[in-house]
C-alpha cells in the first residue's frame, strides 16, 4: 500500500488534526502482551459527542494516507457529527474503542443502500489510529459491531474493503466469519493508481432463515 508522502501540503493535514487532538499521538499507549490486561484496559463503548475531535483526526488520517476510504478530501468535525447523528437516527451502531481516557478508534455501521429493500443489511466502516494500528483494537471493534447489529435486528452486514492489497483488513474479516463474494477491478483512483475493491459478508443472527423483522419506515 503507497503512502500519500509525495502528494504534497495535503499530508500534513492529517498529521496537524492528529497532533491537535493527540498531542503525543506517537506514543499513544500500545497493548500489552497480558491479554486479560488488554480487556480490562481497553473499552468499547457507544461513541458521544465529546469523541468527536478524535474521531475527525483518525479518520483524516485514513482519508489522506489510506484507502479504507476513498474520499480524497477530510471532512470536517461538523460534517463528522452531521453523518455519527444520521446512522445513529437510523438505528445504526457508532462505537468508540477508548484506553487511558484516549479514543484510539471507532466503527460504525450504516445502510448497504437506502432503498427500502436493503433494510437488513449494513455495511460496517473500521478507523484505528494510526500508532494503535496492529493490536488488535480493530478485530475487538468488528466483533462488538456484529453484536450490536444482530441485537437490532440486521440480518447482514457487508464489508467494501477499499483495496485488494489490504491483507490486514480482508484477514480480519474472515477470522470473524466474513466470505469473500467478488472484487470490483479498477473502481476507484487514488494515491496515483487505481483501486480494487474486495466484496465480503457476513450473516447477522438468523440470516436468511426468516423474513425480516425491520420496519419499513
Amino acid at each position: 500500500m503507497r503512502s500519500r508522502e509525495d502528494a504534497g501540503e495535503g499530508c500534513g493535514i492529517g498529521r496537524l488534526l492528529l497532533r491537535t487532538v493527540f498531542p503525543d499521538w506517537t506514543t499513544i499507549p500500545p497493548f500489552t502482551e497480558n491479554a486479560q490486561e488488554n480487556r480490562t484496559s481497553l473499552v468499547i463503548r457507544p461513541s458521544s459527542e465529546s469523541d468527536l475531535d478524535a474521531i475527525t483526526a483518525i479518520y483524516a488520517h485514513a482519508v489522506i494516507h489510506g484507502t479504507a476510504s476513498f474520499e480524497l478530501d477530510p471532512p470536517d468535525r461538523a460534517e463528522m457529527a452531521r453523518r455519527r447523528s444520521a446512522l445513529r437516527e437510523g438505528g445504526c451502531p457508532y462505537l468508540a474503542a477508548e484506553k487511558n481516557g484516549m479514543v484510539l478508534g471507532c466503527a460504525y455501521a450504516s445502510a448497504y443502500r437506502t432503498r427500502l429493500a436493503y433494510r437488513s443489511t449494513v455495511e460496517d466502516s473500521i478507523y484505528i489510529a494510526p500508532q494503535a494500528q496492529g493490536q488488535g483494537i480493530g478485530r475487538l471493534l468488528l466483533a462488538a459491531l456484529i453484536e450490536e447489529c444482530e441485537a437490532r435486528d440486521f440480518r447482514l452486514m457487508v464489508a467494501v474493503l477499499g483495496d485488494e492489497e489490504s491483507k490486514g483488513s480482508i484477514g480480519l474479516h474472515r477470522s470473524l466469519g466474513f466470505e469473500p463474494v467478488g472484487i470490483l477491478k479498477g473502481i476507484g483512483y487514488k494515491h496515483g493508481r487505481w483501486l480494487s475493491s474486495v466484496l465480503m459478508q457476513r450473516p447477522l443472527g438468523c440470516g436468511m432463515s426468516e423474513p425480516p423483522t425491520r420496519p419499513v419506515t
